[in-house]
């Protein structure tokens, strides 16, 4: 045991940092400033846009207050976690990897001298941090112009009653959304040459899940998120799968059992990339 812990406090965690660092800012520059990414950026502030010209076009007198705060809640329920969130870490997370194998140039990070885990744990984290950027913003910008028309009434709501609550809410969820989205697409792009299928598999099973048992509700991210939302809107149709009601989890066992699936994702990817071979003649 002491043997073990000298071993890993040995190791040179600064130099591990340093490569870390100098990867996030690379991908990040890729991730956020690169032209395939504009779709992403539509993903993310396509409500905002709606949102806005709801903002100009509309009364917002106080009666209302409620019910746009239950849109709001219904855009973050049934669009961000299920589709925006979920299509925007698709694309970023999957083209980490699997993006710089099909344009063969993976093969440079392999070649240098740095861990295959701390490759895919930077590549994570600049994954993680573009998507909360992206979707985070969209979310406050959501947020601000929904309660913008209300004046008065609006700003009442926001300070002195439950909105802040909300808003804090609603970026807990987007955080851990794009982690636990980010973690699943990531695996899935070292797994398999082409992720989206795989991807699609996914998201047949978050639909599904709340109606699946207890045990099997836990190997899904939706599935928390869900315990996690401050208000919780009914669904109509097809989207009323998506809020069946199940057993009440506290936030904390909630965010706890999600981090706990990361993690578990992420040691696995970490033992995959140990692993990984190219053969670009057959990518």
């Amino acid at each position: 045991m002491n043997q073990t812990l000298r071993t890993v406090l040995d190791l040179p965690w600064g130099l591990y940092w340093l490569q870390t660092r100098r990867l996030v800012r690379i991908e990040l520059r890729r991730n956020l400033l690169s032209w395939r990414a504009w779709w992403i950026y539509f993903l993310a502030f396509v409500p905002t846009v709606i949102i806005l010209v709801h903002l100009l076009k509309e009364s917002h007198p106080a009666f209302a207050l409620t019910e746009d705060s239950n849109v709001l809640a219904g855009i973050v329920q049934f669009y961000y976690i299920r589709l925006g969130i979920f299509f925007g870490c698709l694309g970023i997370f999957s083209r980490l990897i699997r993006g710089e194998m099909i344009e063969r140039s993976v093969h440079y990070y392999l070649l240098a001298p740095i861990r295959r885990e701390i490759l895919l744990l930077g590549k994570f984290a600049a994954g993680s941090i573009s998507a909360v950027m992206l979707f985070g913003t969209a979310i406050i910008a959501d947020y601000a112009f929904i309660y913008a028309g209300f004046g008065a009434a609006g700003q009442d709501y926001v300070f002195n009653g439950p909105g802040l609550g909300q808003l804090e809410a609603y970026l807990g969820i987007t955080v851990l959304g794009c982690l636990g989205y980010g973690a699943v697409f990531l695996l899935l792009s070292m797994m398999f040459r082409n992720p989206t299928p795989a991807a699609m598999l996914v998201l047949g099973w978050e639909v599904i899940n709340p109606v699946m048992p207890s045990v099997l509700q836990k190997i899904s991210v939706a599935s928390y998120l869900r315990h996690l939302m401050p208000l919780s809107v009914p669904g109509d149709g097809i989207f009323a799968l998506l809020t069946v009601q199940t057993e009440a989890v506290p936030a904390w066992v909630a965010t706890l059992g999600l981090m706990a699936l990361i993690v578990v994702v992420l040691a696995y990817s970490c033992f995959r990339i140990r692993r990984l071979e190219l053969r670009y003649t057959t990518e």
